[in-house]
């Protein structure tokens, strides 16, 4: 996974620990162990279907 603030990439299984007092916690945040940034993690669903609109698109343009 890619840090979207610090674009450090780690394994979301050496993510550091998020807070467990807060809403998010229930979602299983991701934490960037560069910079602490959290977010959610990426749905593998939404990456194929965004890599297929990709490769559409740029076969359209060609």
């Amino acid at each position: 996974m890619r840090c979207n603030i610090c674009g450090h990439v780690f394994n979301e299984s050496k993510k550091a620990e998020t807070c467990k007092g807060c809403m998010g916690s229930k979602y299983k945040m991701i934490k960037c162990p560069n910079c602490g940034y959290e977010t959610l993690p990426e749905l593998k669903m939404e990456s194929k279907l965004v890599n297929f609109l990709k490769r559409r698109i740029k076969s359209e343009n060609k």
